[in-house]
């Protein structure tokens, strides 16, 4: 290996527990390897950090994850920011939808290519990955991994490291460039071997495995994104709207009106962010949560929505509340019964 030339290899790196083993296993082989992680705006970190958010409960921080892989590994890491191309494959994917919103497959072909791009810009050989044969229903096993080489443009150039030894032979294994034996045949779900392997490689910090950071697989999420897909057009949507998404209680007053109500002081200051736009609605004689309309309501619409924002502040017993509601420099003061407990139900997004 010392006496060939160097070759250097692609990392599609998202710092889980997978990816930074198969970094590892690559780069002890004595490649040279740079690292890309893909920004889609999807993750589930984007609202903790567009909330002001630095850490979990746990204490755990929030970061970027394939930063603290590639340093570890001391190894460069572009960070790509693909969130407005990216859009299409969430909107119209070709290869349909997972259990929610996420479109797997276009997923993969739409990262892929874009890191084939990359790979041949640097003068990388090959693309790897950490991903494992039968870990996930729509894009590890064998027939959805071929399709998604053939469709990025990459067909033999990319190596899955943990799973190689159980899948037809690449082209970096047929011309030398990696061992094969050195590479691994790890399938299924379960992240045990994983686990022992990271502790084998020194490999002391990474995400709990829990199925990803893609808010797209999330019921939740999802039904929020049907409901706003159903209600308008795609391309008229704003980015700040798909984080929106992630927070608050979400509820449909009309084809053309809904509302977010915060849960909590953070979520009350990102809705307070977007007043200029909005009606913004709060209870001032009362604690209680920041109300944002999203959408152009009547006059009829505002008082009913004011009595939502009654309902979840702390005079939501009272016989009447008075609701502030705001938009720029217009305001009004509303008073209004609260709505009931258990008439929201069918409302809610």
């Amino acid at each position: 290996m010392s006496s060939r030339e160097p070759i250097k290899a692609l990392a599609l790196l998202s710092g889980g527990l997978d990816s930074s083993i198969a970094l590892s296993l690559i780069k002890s082989q004595g490649i040279e390897v740079e690292a890309v992680n893909f920004h889609t705006g999807f993750c589930l970190t984007d609202a903790h950090r567009a909330l002001g958010r630095t850490a979990n409960k746990n204490g755990t921080p929030y970061r970027n994850e394939a930063l603290r892989a590639g340093a570890h590994e001391q190894i460069p890491v572009r960070v790509v920011d693909v969130s407005k191309d990216y859009l299409p494959v969430v909107t119209k994917p070709r290869y349909g939808y997972g259990q929610a919103m996420n479109p797997c497959v276009d997923c993969r072909i739409f990262m892929l290519t874009r890191a084939r791009k990359i790979m041949e810009e640097i003068g990388a050989k090959f693309v790897f990955t950490g991903e494992v044969l039968g870990q996930r229903p729509m894009t590890q096993h064998l027939r959805a991994m071929q399709l998604i080489e053939e469709q990025s443009g990459l067909p033999g150039l990319i190596l899955r490291p943990l799973s190689a030894r159980l899948l037809p032979e690449t082209t970096p294994e047929k011309m030398g460039w990696v061992d094969r034996e050195k590479l691994l045949a790890l399938t299924g779900r379960g992240r045990r071997l994983q686990m022992l392997l990271a502790e084998q490689l020194k490999i002391g910090e990474y995400p709990q495995p829990a199925g990803g950071c893609c808010s797209l697989v999330d019921p939740n999420f999802a039904r929020r994104l049907r409901d706003l897909y159903d209600h308008r057009d795609p391309e008229s949507i704003q980015p700040e709207e798909y984080v929106m998404l992630k927070v608050g209680r979400h509820i449909r007053i009309t084809a053309q009106v809904k509302i977010i109500v915060g849960r909590n002081e953070s979520e009350n200051r990102f809705l307070e962010m977007w007043r200029a736009q909005r009606w913004i609605l709060t209870t001032p004689d009362h604690p209680g949560p920041t109300t944002l309309v999203d959408g152009e309501p009547t006059d009829e619409d505002l008082a009913e929505i004011a009595r939502y924002a009654a309902r979840y502040c702390d005079g939501k017993h009272a016989p009447e509340v008075t609701v502030l509601a705001r938009r720029g420099e217009e305001s009004r003061t509303l008073r209004v019964v609260p709505r009931g407990e258990y008439d929201i139900a069918e409302q809610m997004l």
